[in-house]
């Protein structure tokens, strides 16, 4: 946050019932100004009107100055100006203390604390005006702006020639809020804050504090409570299980990368090569010798870019690294949605990792989750004794499968906060797209959920117009603020018109996961060679709708996890027979329209289920089969890049073309791809049998030389090195509608992908 301005005065509007300004005539105590009734609420943390008693106030003959400072053995006035510090009365055990000082003009002072062992000299938190102005606050409401991270959350700030903290909380329906920490032994006595009534946000000033404190909100909540809550908009939290926030500023990096920013504006994603390596830092690697620990954002930084990059790929998708707590959730439930996790080092150190990605030529996705959130304690759940967040009936605002809260995204406050959140990660740290969690249990009010579990709409349909309007407003936002960017929706349904644009009716994402064709593909690889006869539409059938949305081919982390096996797992035969599969199921991913997107451990055929607490099985590189996978997928990365009919057209239909849909016999299947460039085109034939086939005539359009680009048999990916001895001359022969066709060896359980020659 910029420097705040304080406006004069003391903002003394009426709080909660009994708790308003000590001039409403019901007595005083001992000559002084304040009510009984205030100070017993000042000092057992209930008053919600703390400006209205604390700091200073006018009295017959001067200003009064009263201090809640529990714990302080004395306190005296140092004002501006005057030589002689004034003894404060302490009226109350507690630690309230009050000085009468006479004068005229409004004073400027600090406060002597004598605390056990120790004196500071400190300005009063109460002597501000409120900050920032009353225009201001009101536009954490606005959707699509940045205004809920610039004025909410903890942000160094200077009023006059006082730097601080000021701290800002919406919180409508809290009795009172407070600001604890390391820096007021954690007491909600100490540092209560002003409501502003226009918004429903709590704030107050707090001189001379430094970063990286621990803090947190102590809330009075609506129905009584007393609630702990982290900070919803803190830049930094400490490291799980520990669940307070931390002092850091609004990240406002010196970046270094404009190169990579200006050049991601460049062209149409959807005509580039987009091949995505998943990721969960927490278990890529980690460091056995020193008690396992996590690798940091830096050491991640000098491992994992240069393998990725080595691969090929062009973006790493993270796992969620929003801040959460617990680490079985794999970040999907998080709690600190504008704090990178502090498992793996500070903001900065993640902004190193993200100029690393960049300066390699990798872009960065983040797994970001607005569709619910966890029912920790410090978390946003009844975050001020009310249903805030979320939904108050839990037909709406309960995950039954998972046990979280469902945002209300009816309530403009929280559209604001989630729309702000994804432009903050795309802005501020610079990250490349959101890959956006679960928006099928976000778009069905039924999701989930039997017969009279469930609230229908207006209009009586499970669809949820709330929901639909967020992600609208959400992908519009993103790609005005920055067309260079993406979002890619995982969303497991028929819902129309994902990824097509809002103004036609869709939902704006950039991109969709293509679960159908996953979950058709992977049932076909596990069957047997002999029964895959039975089984050839699972191949061919989402080609029926594949133009009909942006697509990703996702492998992803949900394929290895929970008794599922890992993708080599899947592959049915003996150990050869195995890797024979699944590289030809590479092959015939890559070669297929779509964006990819691979899972780790996958690019070498991890053996086991992915397990979040151990790292990958790094030693099995040392054995031929896994060696040779991994191989594999940086020869298809390679030419994914390389050979524009493989990319140029992916959400195209006019860049596909059958050529062989029906040999369900021999379980064979063939396409041609096509670029910009009509005379650039590519051939893919799969062979999902463990024999080999001689003289196998696919026809095409162009005659010349194709090269023998990608043959997943070959002897360096661990195959049986049957080919085509580098490409074949098409000849003059009539097949699938073509003048030319190419007579091809047909390598057993294997693909070939061949690009004509220019």
């Amino acid at each position: 946050m910029a420097e705040m301005q304080a406006r004069d005065g003391v903002e003394n509007g009426a709080g909660p019932a009994g708790t308003g300004p000590a001039s409403a005539g019901r007595g005083s105590v001992a000559g002084f100004g304040i009510a009984p009734g205030d100070l017993a609420a000042i000092i057992e943390a209930r008053h919600g009107n703390p400006f209205a008693v604390l700091g200073p106030h006018p009295v017959r003959d001067g200003y009064e100055i009263r201090a809640m400072l529990p714990g302080a053995q004395e306190v005296a006035v140092l004002v501006d100006g005057r030589p002689e510090p004034v003894p404060m009365t302490r009226i109350d055990p507690a630690g309230f203390f009050v000085a009468r000082l006479k004068m005229r003009e409004r004073p400027w002072y600090k406060l002597r604390i004598q605390w056990p062992g120790a004196v500071q000299e400190a300005r009063d938190p109460y002597s501000y005006g409120p900050t920032p102005g009353f225009e201001d606050m009101w536009r954490i409401r606005d959707v699509g702006t940045e205004c809920v991270p610039r004025l909410l959350g903890a942000h160094p700030t200077r009023i006059g020639d006082q730097p601080g903290y000021h701290f800002a909380v919406w919180a409508p329906n809290a009795r009172r809020v407070s600001v604890v920490g390391d820096f007021n032994s954690w007491d909600g006595r100490r540092h209560p804050m002003r409501l502003r009534h226009d918004a429903g946000v709590w704030e107050l000033f707090i001189p001379d504090l430094g970063g990286g404190e621990r803090y947190k909100f102590e809330i009075l909540g609506a129905d009584g409570s007393r609630l702990e809550k982290a900070d919803p908009v803190a830049f930094m939290a400490e490291q799980p299980p520990a669940t307070a926030s931390r002092l850091a500023r609004l990240p406002d990096f010196e970046w270094r990368d404009a190169d990579w920013m200006a050049s991601r504006r460049q062209g149409d994603p959807r005509h580039k090569p987009i091949s995505i390596y998943e990721c969960h830092l927490g278990s890529w690697a980690r460091v056995p010798e020193e008690g396992n620990r996590f690798l940091t954002y830096r050491e991640l930084a000098e491992r994992l870019i240069p393998y990725v990059k080595e691969l090929g790929f062009t973006h790493i998708e993270l796992l969620p690294i929003t801040e959460f707590p617990f680490d079985g959730s794999w970040g999907y439930q998080p709690v600190s949605l504008f704090a990178p996790t502090s498992r793996f080092g500070t903001p900065e150190d993640f902004v190193a990792f993200v100029e690393a990605a960049h300066a390699a030529g990798i872009g960065i996705i983040l797994d970001w989750v607005p569709g619910h959130f966890p029912n920790d304690a410090h978390g946003l759940g009844l975050f001020d004794g009310t249903h805030l967040y979320e939904h108050a009936d839990p037909r709406q605002g309960y995950h039954q499968d998972w046990g979280t809260y469902i945002y209300n995204y009816g309530r403009q406050e929280v559209q604001a906060f989630l729309v702000a959140n994804a432009r903050f990660w795309l802005e501020r740290y610079h990250l490349d797209g959101l890959r956006v969690d679960a928006v099928a249990s976000m778009l069905y009010l039924d999701y989930s959920r039997k017969h009279g579990e469930w609230v229908p709409n207006k209009y009586g349909g499970n669809e949820n117009l709330d929901a639909i309007d967020f992600l609208r407003r959400m992908n519009e936002t993103v790609y005005s603020a920055d067309p260079g960017c993406m979002t890619i929706a995982e969303e497991s349904t028929s819902w129309p018109g994902v990824s097509h644009p809002t103004y036609t009716g869709g939902l704006g994402f950039g991109f969709k996961w293509n679960m159908g064709w996953m979950h058709d593909t992977l049932l076909f690889m596990s069957k047997e060679p002999v029964h895959r006869r039975y089984h050839h539409h699972n191949l061919t059938f989402g080609l029926l709708y594949a133009f009909s949305e942006n697509f990703v081919l996702p492998l992803s982390h949900d394929e290895v996890v929970h008794g599922k096996g890992s993708i080599l797992g899947k592959m049915p035969g003996d150990r050869w027979q195995k890797f024979a599969n699944l590289r030809a199921y590479y092959g015939f991913m890559w070669g297929h329209p779509g964006k990819k997107l691979l899972f780790m451990g996958s690019e070498f055929g991890q053996e086991r289920e992915w397990n979040h607490d151990t790292s990958l099985d790094w030693h099995l590189l040392e054995d031929g089969y896994h060696r040779g996978v991994k191989n594999l997928i940086g020869d298809l990365n390679r030419a994914f890049r390389t050979i524009p009919a493989l990319h140029e057209r992916d959400t195209e239909a006019g860049g596909f073309q059958w050529l062989v849909a029906d040999d369900a016999e021999n379980s064979v299947i063939a396409w041609l791809r096509r670029g910009q460039d009509p005379e650039k085109v590519a051939v893919v034939v799969s062979n999902f049998t463990p024999v080999a086939r001689e003289g196998y005539r696919i026809g095409v359009p162009h005659p010349g030389f194709y090269r023998e680009a990608v043959n997943t048999d070959a002897a360096i990916y661990g195959g049986s090195n049957v080919g085509n001895q580098g490409g074949v001359r098409a000849e003059a022969c009539e097949a699938h509608g073509h003048a030319y066709c190419l007579s091809l060896t047909l390598p057993p359980l294997a693909t070939l992908i061949l690009e004509r020659a220019a």
